[in-house]
């Protein structure tokens, strides 16, 4: 009995041993999937166990075959977007050609600075991709209706470029077309002031020099919109960095030039009292400077005590700049005081006043100030030479001359 058990214990492990054997075999046989990292070469394809069908053979090489294919086309497909993107991060940087005289942008195809306003020596030279154009060599615009249609959203784009050949075209309208630009003055002059304290160096001076171009077509048309202007225009004058100072300056000698002082100086005086002291320097060198452009009349029209008021607080200033223009002011209404006074005598009397001239300037003094107000305009008029003023009050300066603000 136990025999018989055995031996068929022994048939049963056999028969599943040639099973697991035929198992294998099979399995051995069976050609493996291709692998995506390496596609095989069709030499390696012949060279492999023929599966049992043609039509099973086939499907293993397509397969291959079609997996290389798919990754060559998406390889190349990659780099072409890859040299695209390249090309139009390139072509994003560069500056198109423009014609001089209606656009601000300079002709060379340069990639803006990653430093704009780097100068030197402290001195900025500006950005290379922005040409300065003097207004004497500004010309006519083509088309004027299209300039002007779109002149008020150009000023007030976020491309910087677009904006300084909008100012270009603000200046060229300035002096060809300045009846047209007129209506145009009241939204303009906020985004001229915009365009002046915006940080970079190239935007602000292409502004400044607009304001020089208004200043000089628009005279006291523009004096309502001024204020703004003002505070920017004193402090851009007493920077550091000469690039911007000199145009600021320039827009200063313009504006006293070309605006009446009688209307200019009641806009200023607010700024002699500045908390700054290069806003109050600056604003008393131009304040100065527009006196002696008044007429007789105008002077007296003002007040001669409320300008020598003014002279005796600028003496005592932070700035040597805010003294020097409070000595000049001061003497030019001395001389003033002592010609009207020698007119007024001439007249009434027929012969010079009996008194010196001299003593009449300090008895006006004394009695319009203070004690130590008047014994510093008195030490100042009196020590300093008058033929060291360049011209009496009853001689305006050509207009357009330079006033050294």
């Amino acid at each position: 009995m136990q025999f018989r058990q055995t031996k068929s214990r022994l048939a049963q492990q056999q028969q599943q041993h040639t099973v697991s054997a035929a198992s294998r075999q099979q399995y051995n046989s069976t050609p493996s999937p291709p692998s995506r990292s390496s596609s095989p070469s069709p030499e390696t394809a012949d060279d492999a166990t023929p599966p049992p069908s043609a039509a099973a053979a086939a499907l293993p090489s397509q397969g291959v075959n079609m997996s290389a294919s798919a990754l060559k086309d998406l390889n190349i497909s990659q780099s072409a977007d890859l040299e695209k993107g390249k090309d139009n991060s390139v072509k994003s940087y560069i500056s198109k050609p423009v014609s001089n005289g209606s656009k601000c942008a300079s002709k060379e195809e340069n990639a803006p600075s990653a430093c704009p306003d780097a100068g030197t020596n402290g001195n900025e030279a500006g950005n290379a991709d922005v040409e300065y154009i003097d207004s004497e060599n500004l010309v006519d615009l083509p088309d004027v209706d299209a300039t002007l249609s779109t002149l008020v959203k150009r000023l007030d784009s976020k491309d910087w470029v677009m904006t300084c050949e909008a100012r270009n075209n603000v200046r060229q309208l300035a002096i060809y077309h300045k009846e047209r630009l007129q209506e145009l003055l009241e939204p303009l002059v906020p985004l001229i002031v915009k365009s002046v304290k915006n940080p970079r160096s190239a935007v602000c001076k292409t502004a400044l020099m607009t304001c020089s171009d208004i200043f000089k077509a628009y005279g006291d048309l523009i004096v309502d919109s001024i204020d703004p202007l003002l505070v920017q225009l004193f402090l851009k004058a007493s920077q550091d960095k000469r690039f911007v100072c000199e145009a600021a300056e320039a827009a200063l000698i313009s504006m006293t030039s070309w605006i009446s002082p009688s209307v200019l100086l009641p806009r200023m005086q607010p700024f002699l009292k500045n908390r700054n002291p290069r806003i109050r320097a600056k604003a008393s060198v131009c304040f100065s400077k527009s006196v002696p452009r008044l007429d007789v009349e105008g002077i007296k029209e003002y007040g001669m005590d409320k300008l020598i008021q003014i002279a005796a607080t600028q003496l005592s200033d932070q700035l040597p700049e805010s003294r020097e223009a409070a000595r000049n002011l001061a003497l030019e209404l001395q001389i003033f005081y002592e010609n009207s006074q020698a007119s007024t005598s001439g007249e009434n009397e027929g012969e010079p006043s009996a008194s010196p001239d001299a003593e009449s300037w300090e008895a006006f003094c004394q009695s319009k100030l203070s004690a130590l107000s008047a014994q510093a305009i008195l030490r100042v008029t009196s020590t300093t030479p008058k033929e060291s003023v360049a011209a009496g009050v009853t001689s305006a300066p050509k207009e357009g001359v330079a006033v050294g603000c």
